[in-house]
């Protein structure tokens, strides 16, 4: 595992754990390693970073790597462990399509342009295009397997966008709910994405793969309706129109994390998402109630302020937006959790 220590590589190196497989963690030591790995550390960044992997004489069955910088320390990764590992797996990311973003992905689709294996930092669609570059460059298209992401929330979540509902609503009052209540979204857990991509390793998969939760696994409703829940805060939603918030120049999927407006490009990209042949490959996803309480559970224990990744950028609603937006939409006061899941 080339990190492991964090979000989607922790969950994946706990979930080869659980299953019994023996794990080894190459990591920066910045972060606690999940009980029960074998640690090696260095900086793939640095000159040298990768000489304790070099020395070490271990063989794998698999290697997974999360990287989202320069392409290059995936090249470097990828050609010292050629002959020492039977498959690479690369974490990517649906950002790597041609904008707009196809609905059902592969190898048949356009990506971006301009991303090679061997190239520097630029942006994070070409460097994760890269990324995959070089792992089918080093592994071949046979053993090497690509894992398109969607949005991705969950336990450990470094990116800031489900712990920010969760720590907004946890303060309590009117809360700004995007709307509409009962729009679709689609996320996964990413628990549930470690599962398949481990259980992928067991089938020998190879290629891209798009991996999120199915459409409409859950919607806005449902989501906020669980946060409020697992927080206990006497928080009221306002649901407020799509048409409000951004003629209030409010930007979607940052400022209001997860949610964007229906009927846009955007929409279309990131929750309508054809996930069949995840599906049918071992793809089992959590309720989401799970994915919210978990989430929150693990908040709480880190003391309430979740890490956030100094390579992305802020998420949520500046507060004097935020009461400017409510003062002027005034919004439809939420229905409880408690009405919003009764059998009437």
């Amino acid at each position: 595992m080339l990190g492991g220590t964090e979000f989607v590589g922790r969950a994946v190196a706990e979930a080869a754990l659980g299953r019994g497989w023996e794990v080894t963690v190459f990591h920066r030591g910045r972060h606690q390693p999940p009980a029960g790995v074998r640690s090696l550390h260095g900086d793939r960044t640095a000159p040298d970073g990768l000489a304790a992997l070099a020395a070490d004489p271990g063989g794998w069955d698999a290697v997974v790597d999360t990287w989202s910088a320069e392409p290059r320390a995936v090249l470097a990764a990828a050609r010292l462990l050629r002959g020492r590992a039977a498959r690479y797996v690369y974490v990517s990311s649906r950002s790597v399509y041609a904008w707009p973003w196809p609905s059902t992905g592969g190898p048949a689709q356009p990506v971006v342009e301009g991303a090679a294996a061997d190239a520097g930092s630029t942006d994070y669609a070409r460097d994760k295009r890269g990324g995959e570059l070089a792992a089918v460059e080093t592994f071949g298209e046979e053993d090497s397997l690509l894992v398109r992401a969607g949005l991705i929330l969950g336990p450990h979540e470094n990116v800031g966008r489900l712990p920010w509902w969760l720590t907004r609503i946890a303060r309590g009052g009117p809360v700004p709910a995007p709307g509409p209540r009962d729009l679709p979204v689609q996320f996964i857990d990413a628990r549930d994405l470690a599962g398949w991509l481990l259980g992928a390793v067991e089938q020998s998969l190879s290629g891209p793969y798009d991996l999120i939760g199915p459409p409409g696994h859950s919607t806005m409703g449902e989501l906020l309706d669980l946060c409020v829940r697992v927080t206990g805060a006497d928080a009221e939603l306002r649901w407020i129109d799509p048409e409000t918030i951004l003629a209030a120049g409010i930007e979607p999927w940052t400022e209001l994390p997860v949610w964007v407006p229906p009927d846009s490009e955007l929409y279309d990209c990131v929750h309508r998402t054809d996930v069949s042949r995840a599906l049918a490959t071992g793809l089992v996803c959590r309720p989401p109630a799970d994915t919210v309480a978990d989430t929150w559970r693990w908040l709480t224990d880190i003391g309430g302020v979740a890490p956030l990744r100094p390579d992305r950028t802020a998420k949520g609603l500046d507060p004097g937006v935020e009461a400017k937006l409510l003062a002027g939409a005034g919004g439809v006061p939420g229905t409880t959790p408690e009405e919003a899941t009764s059998d009437d």
